[in-house]
């Protein structure tokens, strides 16, 4: 029987990212014709807030700072964290300030990830032989930004923004306090850190559709420091860094 690879699956992975991201093109372009026809929702920016629902991919790695120890030991030669791509989730709630300004909470913003640690090492593993060694830390993480949005005129059923914001992250999947027989590093469990992004608001006759990209990086160093771990010990520091691809579904509100 032949057995399948992990490049293979990976490469299933891929083309039904970019398949489910040509559907959504589709079908933003299929309507556009409904978006010239007549102006949806005009009192839309007269409501003092409203809810969505949002969806999305996010591609997350650290940024890696090494240890004064680093240059000193002689078992690994390189450390590189790997992007990694996971979905995410949440419910969003937005207070108009005015015609040009917002405020946005999400109560509810759950984002999976995955991190990956890649050791290059100078000699073989002893235990296994190996030259290269891969660490997976798995994240199930609550978000709770807080952003101010700058939108744009509307142009009948399309406008543009841009947002920043601040967020505090908590890691529900956290190994921080596990034991750790493998000898591999540890990450905490909270986090804070700042959100920039750039998204489109698209007017339909029920909701708005909003794709939106934004960068969501962490400020706090989340490594457990712990010198008795031969592959944390020549980390100094950790800083989270993602890029978050999401569709807003917008709508209600009085």
């Amino acid at each position: 029987m032949q057995k399948f690879k992990p490049g293979y699956l990976r490469y299933l992975l891929r083309r039904k990212i970019i398949l489910s991201f040509i559907l959504v093109l589709g079908f933003i372009n299929i309507s556009f014709a409904q978006l010239r026809e007549s102006l949806n929702l005009p009192n839309h920016d007269d409501k003092p807030y409203y809810f969505g629902i949002v969806l999305g991919y996010n591609v997350s790695n650290y940024n890696i700072s090494h240890s004064p120890y680093f240059l000193q030991q002689d078992s690994i030669s390189s450390i590189e964290s790997v992007n990694s791509g996971r979905i995410h989730l949440g419910i969003v709630a937005n207070l108009q300030l005015s015609k040009r300004w917002d405020i946005r909470f999400y109560p509810l913003n759950l984002i999976f990830s995955q991190k990956k640690f890649q050791y290059d090492l100078k000699y073989p593993d002893p235990d296994d032989g190996a030259i290269r060694k891969t660490q997976r830390v798995e994240s199930i993480v609550m978000s709770w930004p807080l952003q101010v949005r700058l939108k744009s005129d509307r142009i009948r059923n399309f406008r543009v923004y841009t947002l920043a914001g601040l967020k505090f992250d908590y890691d529900l999947a956290s190994n921080a306090g596990a034991t750790n027989a493998d000898n591999l590093l540890k990450v905490k469990k909270s986090d804070f850190g700042y959100e920039l992004g750039i998204g489109f608001q698209f007017f339909y006759q029920y909701f708005i559709l909003s794709p939106e990209i934004k960068i969501s990086n962490g400020l706090g160093n989340v490594l457990v420091t712990d010198h008795t771990l031969k592959y944390s010990n020549v980390i100094d520091r950790l800083n989270s860094r993602m890029i978050m691809f999401s569709l807003h579904f917008e709508g209600g509100g009085l």
